[in-house]
């Protein structure tokens, strides 16, 4: 179970990374104006917590050969049997809730950035009317 664990936070833990890149290249993109950059980080964060939050509810239903885990497992870590199955489910669920309570805390911190810079006079971003 250890060893699904290490595997399991590893996976998760790359897919999360370059979900995170790609959330900071488009806070990034709104440097400009430091409100809408950290108001759009957190709704990307968030919904990176939603996301991650559905792949732990759905993740004890889902066949362990068609996880990125399983390819990464040696031969003797594998589930075999119906029991291991549901472990392996319950292992892949806990690893999703703890990178989506890290997901969570992150988007909080981003809306308080928000309305910190906010309460300093800085307005967010509105395109120009015609």
């Amino acid at each position: 179970m250890n060893e699904i664990r290490r595997v399991a936070v590893e996976c998760i833990g790359r897919a999360v990374m370059f979900g995170s890149l790609a959330i900071g290249c488009v806070m990034i993109g709104f440097s400009f104006n430091p409100v809408s950059a950290f108001r759009s980080g957190a709704f990307l964060t968030l919904t990176m917590a939603l996301a991650l939050m559905w792949k732990a509810m759905t993740a004890g239903i889902k066949n362990p050969k068609h996880t990125e885990v399983w390819l990464y497992l040696d031969e003797k870590s594998r589930p075999v049997d119906g029991a291991a199955r549901r472990v392996f489910g319950t292992v892949l669920s806990d690893v999703y809730k703890l990178y989506a309570r890290i997901a969570l805390g992150v988007a909080v911190g981003f809306f308080l950035v928000s309305l910190a810079l906010m309460l300093f006079g800085l307005e967010g971003y509105m395109p120009p009317s015609k």
